[in-house]
C-alpha cells in the first residue's frame, strides 16, 4: 500500500475508534445512575467509582485519539479497559442460550476493537497528530 495513505488511514482509525468510545463515555456521564446500576448488576465492587473511571477512560481516551495526543498510552488504556469490560459485561458463556448470540457478538466485537487499539499502540498516531507535531520539535 502506498505510504501516502498511512497518515489519512491512521487518522481514520483514530476517529473511528473514538466514535465508539466517546458516545459511550458521554452516555455514562449523562446516565450516571443507570451506569452505576448496570455495574452493580454484574457484582463489581465500588460501582460508583467504577462508573466514574469508565466514563473518564472513555471520554479522555477518545479525545486523546481524536487529537492524536498521548495516543499510544491512551490506546493501551482503552485496550485494557475494553478487554476487561468484555469479560464482565459480555460473558456469553454464562447467560441463557437465547441471549448468548448477542453477547458473543459483543464480546468478539470488543476483542476486535482491542486489536485495533493495540495496532495504534504498536504503530502510533501517524503524521496527522499532535504526537507527530511534538516529535518534530
Amino acid at each position: 500500500m502506498s505510504s501516502s495513505l498511512q497518515n489519512p488511514l491512521a487518522l481514520a482509525s483514530r476517529l473511528l475508534l473514538a466514535a465508539l468510545f466517546l458516545p459511550a463515555g458521554i452516555g455514562k456521564l449523562t446516565g450516571f445512575a443507570g451506569t452505576v446500576g448496570y455495574i452493580s448488576s454484574v457484582g463489581l465492587p465500588m460501582p460508583t467509582v467504577a462508573a466514574a473511571v469508565a466514563a473518564a477512560v472513555e471520554v479522555l481516551g477518545s479525545l486523546a485519539l481524536i487529537f492524536g495526543v498521548g495516543t499510544r498510552f491512551a490506546a493501551l488504556v482503552l485496550a485494557f479497559f475494553t478487554l476487561v469490560a468484555s469479560f464482565f459485561f459480555h460473558a456469553y458463556w454464562s447467560v441463557p442460550a437465547d441471549k448468548q448470540m448477542v453477547q458473543q457478538l459483543m464480546f468478539f466485537k470488543n476483542v476486535g476493537v482491542t486489536g485495533g487499539l493495540l495496532a495504534l499502540v504498536a504503530f502510533g498516531a501517524g503524521g496527522w497528530s499532535l504526537d507527530a507535531r511534538r516529535a518534530e520539535r
